[in-house]
């Protein structure tokens, strides 16, 4: 006898939640959460950076992999998995579900969504410096005044709430190398944990680092990739540069602030990691705002290769590519 629920014709009969479990083998129902996995296509990533994604301004999941900077939707997910066009992909899909409904319960695959709350943060502790914090930054040549400027703060403990129609979660986290990011106003907008592998960094509120700092006085901007790395910048003591650094490597500046900023300097280059997130981040921003990059060939960012290298050795070798950046900007 025919069985009938296997005749899917319309991509639409397919759960778009049922794309992601199936194709990437995953132990878990997708019901509104979100959820970390490792890389599907960089089979040497060995922390999770994949991220799937319930997107609430579409009301279906979506998938970030930052590991090789691919993402998209279920059928782009297919697309990239299989190198299929996206009307194979779509083919694809629909052949498959149906080949999964002779063997399987579609009732099972209907679910209630659970779209739960982002965690905020609730409350946080400050505390005073140690000489295990000193160590730690004196490491990258990174001292007191530095932090200071930056208003770098140590902290004891912090709290994140989350609280929605399913209920109040709370995630109370002490640790001895917390660090506070916080604005001129006292406003805490990063949480950094350097000792952790996974959640390094906890985003408070969008920010772009450096800014408060700058004078506009200096011939040049770099676009660091990170705050850490921008402080490493000033150490170097270049005489006519000064710097921002964006949430991520993977997010841009506002246009209107890049903008801004063009008017501002005489020329502007990102300096990101030397990985390859940070090489495919500086080619979108050559690409997005025709602003050049800088690839330093040392150690994985700046601090570290001060750390690693020194800062005499990070100015000969830095200086050059800046001088060269530079002048691929003016001649643009």
């Amino acid at each position: 006898m025919l069985r009938t629920k296997s005749l899917i014709v319309d991509l639409k009969e397919v759960p778009r939640e049922w794309v992601f479990e199936h194709y990437l083998n995953l132990p878990m129902k997708l019901s509104g959460q979100d959820e970390v996995i490792k890389s599907a296509f960089n089979p040497v990533d060995k922390n999770p950076s994949m991220s799937i994604y319930f997107d609430r301004k579409v009301n279906f999941y979506r998938y970030k992999d930052f590991s090789t900077d691919k993402g998209g939707d279920g059928i782009q997910l297919v697309q990239d998995l299989f190198t299929l066009s996206r009307g194979d992909a779509s083919r694809k899909i629909i052949e498959d579900y149906g080949q999964w409904l002779l063997v399987s319960d579609p009732e099972a695959n209907i679910r209630e969504y659970k779209v739960r709350a982002k965690y905020k943060l609730k409350i946080f502790t400050k505390r005073s410096w140690t000489t295990k914090d000193r160590y730690y930054w004196t490491k990258f040549k990174i001292g007191s005044k530095l932090l200071e400027k930056y208003h770098v703060v140590p902290l004891s403990n912090y709290t994140l709430i989350r609280e929605d129609e399913y209920g109040t979660d709370e995630l109370s986290i002490d640790g001895l190398m917390i660090y506070g990011f916080f604005r001129a106003d006292g406003r805490l907008y990063k949480i950094y944990q350097p000792m952790l592998k996974e959640n390094k960094f906890i985003k408070i509120e969008s920010f772009i680092q450096g800014s408060e700092q700058l004078t506009y006085e200096k011939d040049y901007l770099v676009i660091s990739s990170a705050l850490k790395d921008l402080m490493a910048l000033e150490v170097l003591n270049f005489s006519n540069v000064e710097s921002v650094a964006p949430d991520s490597e993977n997010s841009f500046l506002p246009d209107s602030i890049v903008a801004a900023y063009k008017h501002k300097y005489k020329a502007i280059v990102v300096l990101f990691d030397n990985d390859d997130p940070g090489k495919k981040a500086m080619i979108k921003w050559k690409e997005r705002f025709n602003i050049p990059g800088v690839m330093l060939p040392l150690s994985k960012d700046l601090s570290d290769s001060v750390k690693d290298h020194g800062v005499e050795k990070v100015r000969e070798v830095l200086t050059p590519l800046l001088r060269k950046a530079v002048d691929e900007y003016k001649n643009t």
